[in-house]
């Protein structure tokens, strides 16, 4: 069992609360620090897990093997700061820093020893994970372009670079943005009381790598609409995945067509419960849930493989998702949004951790 403690008491606390309940015996949340305690009461009572009133009273305590980072952005480039004094390993909240100034002071904590990794789980979702696998496996050759329409700004620009596979290429990068109306869906507190028409911001960004081409289309509502879901376009020499399905050739003159499918527990008088079991596509596991059979939604599936990665990369394993490729993420989202903004394109330099993504290839699934 490997025990880490939270800092922070908003809405995704919940996710790690929920995941290391889930995880039978695997990860234990070991206490809450929160500058606020009365704001993180609801999760003590929920999960068992004690609340402090600072990160050292948690820390001294509870002696956790890693602490999760859980606040404002503003908020939480101090306290990584703050936790690497102290020596524990940070799984950190993304963006891990807002400015590249910032990114800059945090890279020299890690250059210092300081272990921190970053809590990015998108690409760990069950069918993104299925399809970088599938992306990678030389079946569709070597990716050229990807188009993805399912997170905004460091989480799309995340899952981009890891379907083109590139690590410190450096991009050029434009981008437009289009707005039309659309009836308001769900948010964070549920389903709407009425009917209310808005006008949804739909950005395209443009990230250009000379040998390769990234595609990120977002529209605000995306997260939480019933009628705007995500979308998906990666291409090879060989082959392209399209959504669920992917075309691929055998040989020059021999097309083969597969689909993926999710295989669940509990479906049509099944009896073994009811959780994701993983994803096939002509016959092949693609995806195996590490988290099967505990009852979680993709997402927390996702934040519980991150978890448990993080414990073992604590524990001498490998990187769960570094550092440098959540500052990498984030560079680039800045770089977007001044390309947004001045209505041309913009290049990207070379950082310091540039160095580290060249000779450390992201793991793809």
């Amino acid at each position: 069992m490997t025990r880490f403690g939270i800092v922070g008491s908003g809405w995704r606390v919940r996710f790690f609360l929920r995941a290391a309940a889930a995880s039978q015996g695997k990860l234990e949340a070991a206490g809450i620090a929160a500058r606020t305690p009365k704001h993180a009461e609801r999760w003590a009572t929920e999960y068992g897990v004690p609340v402090y009133g600072s990160i050292s009273e948690m820390v001294k305590a509870q002696a956790p093997e890693f602490v999760v980072t859980s606040v404002s952005w503003p908020a939480n480039a101090g306290i990584v700061r703050q936790l690497a004094e102290m020596g524990a390993p940070v799984l950190s909240e993304t963006p891990p820093a807002v400015t590249v100034e910032e990114m800059h002071q945090m890279w020299s904590l890690a250059e210092q020893g300081a272990r921190i990794q970053v809590a990015e789980q998108y690409w760990l979702q069950p069918h993104h994970a299925a399809r970088l696998a599938f992306a990678h496996s030389g079946l569709i050759g070597r990716v050229s372009q990807a188009q993805v329409s399912a997170a905004h700004g460091y989480h799309g620009i995340s899952l981009m670079r890891r379907y083109l596979g590139v690590g410190g290429e450096l991009p050029a990068i434009s981008a437009r943005r289009f707005t039309s109306p659309i009836v308001e869906g769900p948010g964070r507190q549920g389903p709407p009381s009425h009917e209310k028409v808005i006008e949804a911001g739909q950005t395209f960004t443009f990230f250009d790598f000379g040998d390769r081409l990234g595609v990120i289309d977002f529209t605000g509502e995306q997260y939480f609409s019933w009628i705007r879901g995500q979308r998906l376009l990666v291409r090879g020499e060989r082959g392209e995945i399209v959504d669920d399905r992917a075309v691929y050739l055998q040989d020059y003159r021999t097309p083969i067509y597969v689909a993926f499918t999710r295989h669940s527990a509990g479906v049509d008088g099944n009896l073994e419960g009811n959780y994701l079991k993983g994803i096939q596509a002509g016959g092949r596991w693609w995806y195996v849930n590490p988290m099967r059979p505990a009852e979680l939604s993709d997402d927390e599936i996702a934040v519980a493989d991150l978890l448990l990665r993080m414990a073992d990369y604590v524990n001498g394993g490998e990187v769960a998702y570094s550092l440098a490729e959540a500052c990498q993420d984030r560079y680039l989202d800045i770089l977007a949004a001044q390309a947004l903004e001045r209505g041309k394109p913009v290049t990207a330099e070379v950082q310091p951790w540039t160095e580290e993504l060249t000779k450390r290839p992201a793991v793809v699934a």
